[in-house]
């Protein structure tokens, strides 16, 4: 099965089973890619939410369009920074974005409760290593880029390129089968490995 991806100077479709790192600087602004990315051939989607809660999620997807019928949101902020949380259908809960376990269990639950054309995004894998460390978010990226396999699902993981040192770049870009680059002037390159 294949998607397509709605992202400049990027194929017109991936295979299920893809994941994207996104690399972008720390103020890039990312939201046009990842709702693009959301948004388009897709069935359900899962949003992983480290650096904003789900109200905030729920803004972004309504400011650019994005069907919020099909979102599925995992907030991993509001119960650490103790804000009032309820949970719904569409809206989850871990503790904090150090929860590595938590989020990929999480995931796996949604892979395995949705059919049809499945996406996935990680927003960010830089506060996730904030919070936690490189190994564990390495290690939990592995684990959920098998899931995104398993289920014929495609994903995008975004990383701050001005945080982290070349090696965990590099690190990290071994595992993608494809790299979208966002410059700090807006432009967009994409690398398949």
């Amino acid at each position: 099965m294949d998607y397509t991806l709605a992202i400049e100077n990027a194929p017109d479709t991936i295979a299920s089973g893809t994941g994207l790192l996104l690399l972008h600087p720390s103020i890039g602004e990312t939201d046009r890619i990842d709702t693009d990315f959301l948004k388009t051939d897709t069935d359900h989607f899962l949003v992983v939410s480290t650096r904003t809660t789900a109200r905030e999620v729920e803004q972004k997807l309504e400011h650019y369009d994005v069907d919020e019928d099909r979102a599925v949101i995992l907030d991993t902020l509001s119960v650490e920074r103790g804000y009032s949380r309820r949970g719904a259908d569409d809206v989850h809960y871990v503790s904090s974005p150090d929860d590595l376990d938590g989020i990929v269990e999480k995931t796996r639950e949604f892979l395995s409760s949705h059919d049809g054309k499945v996406r996935v995004s990680v927003d960010s894998l830089t506060e996730m290593i904030y919070y936690a460390d490189d190994e564990g978010v390495y290690e939990a990226t592995k684990q959920l880029l098998e899931l995104l396999a398993d289920h014929d699902a495609v994903g995008i993981f975004h990383l701050s390129k001005e945080v982290h040192d070349q090696s965990t770049l590099d690190e990290f870009t071994e595992l993608f089968d494809g790299v979208v680059d966002l410059g700090d002037d807006g432009s967009v390159s994409v690398d398949f490995q």
